[in-house]
C-alpha cells in the first residue's frame, strides 16, 4: 500500500493534472512573450492595448505561482548548498521530513495569508460596484486566486516529497498542521520569536526551500509586531507592479531555448576560429564560451552541466594537465554574469529599486538602479574578469599547446556567420532599448521572440510542437523558482526596512566602528565573499542588497557601483570553498573529490579577488564608463 501510495506519478490522474499544468504554463507565457510585442509594434501607429499593464500583472502573477508549484513538482526550488551534504547521511531521511513539515505548515500560512488580500482585493471591487474584469470576463479577484491555490498545493507536495513511505509523508502532514495552527496564537510566537526564527533558519540548512524560510521569517516577524498576516502577501503586489519584473521571464526564456539548440557548438567554432590561433588559444576559447553561455542561461550551474563536458575535453585532448583542466572549466563557468542579457542583473536592479525611497534613508538619494545602466557599467569589469582567467590559461597554454594552427579569416568569417543568431541576442536587448523606442520589457520580448523564431524556423533546432512546450515549461520551473523567491524576499525586506529598521541600525553601528569609505568596502567585500561560498547567488540577491544599499549611500558609494561590487563579489563566491555553488557541480559533474576541486582553483580565487579589488577600488571602469553614455 505504501508502495502505492509513494508514487504518484505512476497515477492517471496526477498525470492527468500535470499536463494541466503544463498546457497552462505554457500558453502564460507565450502570452508574457506576445503582450509587450503588440504594444511595442503598434505603437508608432498610435496603437496601444488597453489594460496591457493589468494583463502583463496577472501573467506575472501566474508565471511566478504556477511556476512555483512546478518548481515543487520537479523538486528545483533553490535551497541552501549546505542540505546536499544530509542526503547520504543516516539522519538525513527524517530530518527531511521535519524540514518539509516546517516548509508545508508556512506555505499554509502563506495560503490564508494571500486568500485574505484576495477577498479585501474583491470587497473593494464590489464596494464601488465596479469589478475589474480580465478578458473573457475573468474578474480580477479570481485570476488572484492562483496565489493561495498554488501555496496550498505546494504544501502538499512537500508533504508528498517528505518522505517515500506513508508513515514520513502523515508525520510531516502532522508538523505542518500543527505549525499552521501557530497563526491563531500570535502571543505565543511573540514570545518565543527566537527561538522560532532559529527553527525556520535550521529547517532552511536541512533542506526546505529558501523561499519557505524567508517567508516564514517574514510571517514570524509581522505577528510578533502585531501586525496581520496578509502584510506578507500585500508586498507580493509590489513586487509584480514593478514595470522591469516581466524582463525576468523574457530573457530566462532566451538562455533557456539556446540551452536546448546546438548553440554551444557555434559558439565553439566562433571562438576557435578568433582565439584558436593564440598560445594557449584552447583555453582562452574555454573561457569566451563559458562566459558568453553564462550570460545567456542566467547561472554557472547550467554552463558546467551543458558545456562542461565539451569544454574539459577539448583541454584534454590539447595535452593540459588533469588538474588545470579542472580548475579551469570550473572557473571559466562563473564568468558572464555582468554582461547583457544576464538575469541577475536585472534581479538585482528589481531588489534593489523596490521599498520605501527605493532603499534610500529616509528622504535621501535613493538607492534605486536602472538594469540597463548596470548592464553598460558592468561591461568593462565583466571583461577584465573574463581577461584574467583567459589570461591566465594563456600564460599556461604556452606551455602546453605545441600545435597551433594558423589564424584564417575566412574561417572567422565562416563561423561568426554561422553563430550570428547567438551573438546578436545581446545587441538586440541593449540596442533596442538604448534606441529610446521600447522598454527593457519590450527589448527582452523582442529578444525572446527573436529566438524562438530563430532556432524553430532558420536553425531548426527546436521543433515547433514537439520540443518547444516542453522548454517552455522548464523555462518555466527556473522562473517559478526565481520569482516565488523573490516574493519572499519582498515580504521580509519590508519588516527589516520599516518596521524594524534594521538599516538605521546597521548604519549607526558602521558608522561607530568604520571611519572611512575604502573600510567600508573592504568589509563589504569580505562579507560578500563569504555569504557568496555558502548560499546561492539568487539567494544572495533577494537578501542582501535592501539592508546593504541604504549604508553604502550614506559611505558615498555610487548606487549603480555598488550593484557591480554586489555581482562581482557573487560571481567569485561561485569558487570559494567550503561550499561554493560551481566547486559542487564540478565535483558532481566530474566524479572528482570536492576537496581536489579546492586544490585546482586556488589560483583563480587569487586572480579574481585581484580583479575584484580593482572593480571596487576603480570605479571609473564601472561608473565611469557609464557616463561616456549620458
Amino acid at each position: 500500500m505504501s508502495s502505492t501510495l509513494s508514487q504518484p506519478m505512476g497515477s492517471s490522474i496526477v498525470r492527468w493534472h500535470q499536463r494541466i499544468e503544463n498546457g497552462f504554463m505554457v500558453a502564460v507565457f507565450s502570452a508574457t512573450i506576445v503582450l509587450p510585442l503588440i504594444n511595442a509594434i503598434g505603437r508608432p501607429f498610435s496603437f496601444a492595448l488597453e489594460g496591457h499593464s493589468d494583463y502583463m500583472r496577472h501573467l506575472v502573477l501566474w508565471l511566478s505561482f504556477l511556476g512555483g508549484l512546478l518548481a515543487t513538482r520537479s523538486k528545483k526550488h533553490l535551497c541552501f548548498s549546505t542540505a546536499e551534504f544530509l542526503k547520504n547521511h543516516p539522519a538525513g531521511a527524517p530530518l527531511n521530513v521535519l524540514a518539509m513539515g516546517i516548509a508545508a505548515a508556512i506555505c499554509l500560512i502563506m495560503a490564508q495569508s494571500s486568500w485574505l488580500v484576495v477577498k479585501a482585493n474583491r470587497q473593494m471591487a464590489e464596494s464601488r460596484a465596479a469589478v475589474d474584469v480580465l478578458p473573457f470576463g475573468i474578474p480580477d479577484w479570481l485570476s488572484e486566486s492562483i496565489m493561495p491555490a498554488a501555496l496550498v498545493l505546494i504544501a502538499i507536495r512537500f508533504v508528498w516529497q517528505a518522505h517515500p513511505r506513508i508513515f514520513g509523508q502523515i508525520v510531516a502532514a502532522a508538523i505542518a498542521w500543527g505549525g499552521y495552527t501557530l497563526i491563531k496564537h500570535p502571543e505565543l510566537i511573540e514570545q518565543w520569536i527566537w527561538f522560532a526564527s532559529g527553527v525556520v533558519l535550521v529547517s532552511a540548512v536541512l533542506g526546505a526551500p529558501v523561499f519557505a524560510a524567508m517567508a516564514g521569517l517574514a510571517v514570524l516577524f509581522y505577528l510578533a509586531d502585531g501586525t496581520p498576516v496578509s502584510a506578507v502577501s500585500a508586498e507580493v503586489y509590489k513586487l509584480i507592479a514593478s514595470p522591469t519584473i516581466p524582463a525576468i521571464p523574457l530573457l530566462t526564456a532566451c538562455g533557456c531555448i539556446l540551452a536546448e539548440t546546438r548553440a554551444a557548438e557555434r559558439l565553439v567554432t566562433f571562438f576557435k576560429a578568433l582565439v584558436g590561433w593564440l598560445p594557449g588559444g584552447i583555453a582562452v576559447l574555454v573561457a569566451g564560451v563559458c562566459a558568453v553561455f553564462t550570460t545567456f542561461t542566467g547561472g554557472s550551474g547550467v554552463t558546467i552541466i551543458a558545456l562542461g563536458g565539451l569544454a574539459y575535453g577539448m583541454l584534454k585532448e590539447s595535452r593540459y594537465d588533469d588538474g588545470f583542466a579542472l580548475g579551469h572549466v570550473t572557473a571559466s563557468s562563473s564568468l558572464g554574469l555582468l554582461f547583457p542579457p544576464s538575469l541577475p542583473v536585472i534581479i538585482y536592479a528589481v531588489v534593489v529599486s523596490g521599498g520605501p525611497t527605493a532603499m534610500g534613508m529616509g528622504d535621501g538619494p535613493s538607492a534605486a538602479v536602472a538594469a540597463e545602466d548596470l548592464y553598460i557599467a558592468g561591461l568593462l569589469p565583466g571583461l577584465l574578469m573574463a581577461l584574467v582567467v583567459a589570461g591566465y590559461g594563456l600564460v599556461i597554454g604556452r606551455r602546453v599547446e605545441m600545435e597551433r594552427v594558423e589564424f584564417d579569416w575566412h574561417r572567422l568569417i565562416h563561423a561568426t556567420w554561422a553563430a550570428k543568431w547567438e551573438l546578436s541576442v545581446p545587441v538586440i536587448v541593449i540596442g533596442l532599448f538604448a534606441s529610446g523606442l521600447v522598454s527593457m520589457v519590450e527589448a527582452a520580448a523582442f529578444a525572446a521572440a527573436y529566438v524562438v523564431v530563430v532556432q524553430v524556423f532558420v536553425t531548426k533546432d527546436i521543433h515547433l510542437t514537439r520540443q518547444l512546450p516542453g522548454v517552455l515549461v522548464r523555462t518555466g520551473v527556473l522562473v517559478g523558482a526565481v520569482l516565488i523567491l523573490l516574493a519572499a524576499a519582498m515580504g521580509l525586506s519590508a519588516f527589516c526596512l520599516v518596521e524594524a529598521e534594521l538599516p538605521d541600525l546597521l548604519l549607526e553601528w558602521c558608522q561607530e566602528n568604520i571611519d572611512s569609505k575604502v573600510m567600508f568596502l573592504l568589509m563589504l567585500n569580505l562579507l560578500l565573499l563569504v555569504l557568496g561560498s555558502i548560499i546561492e547567488i539568487y539567494s544572495a540577491l533577494v537578501i542582501l542588497p535592501p539592508i546593504i544599499a541604504p549604508i553604502a549611500l550614506q559611505f558615498g558609494v555610487d548606487p549603480v557601483h555598488l550593484g557591480i561590487i554586489f555581482l562581482a563579489n557573487l560571481e567569485l563566491g561561485f569558487l570559494t570553498p567550503p561550499v561554493g555553488l560551481n566547486l559542487f557541480l564540478s565535483s558532481v559533474r566530474f566524479e572528482q573529490p570536492i576537496t581536489r576541486l579546492y586544490k585546482v582553483i586556488i589560483p583563480y580565487l587569487f586572480l579574481l579577488l585581484a580583479s575584484v579589488m580593482i572593480i571596487t577600488y576603480v570605479p571609473s571602469i564601472s561608473i565611469g564608463f557609464l557616463s561616456l553614455f549620458k
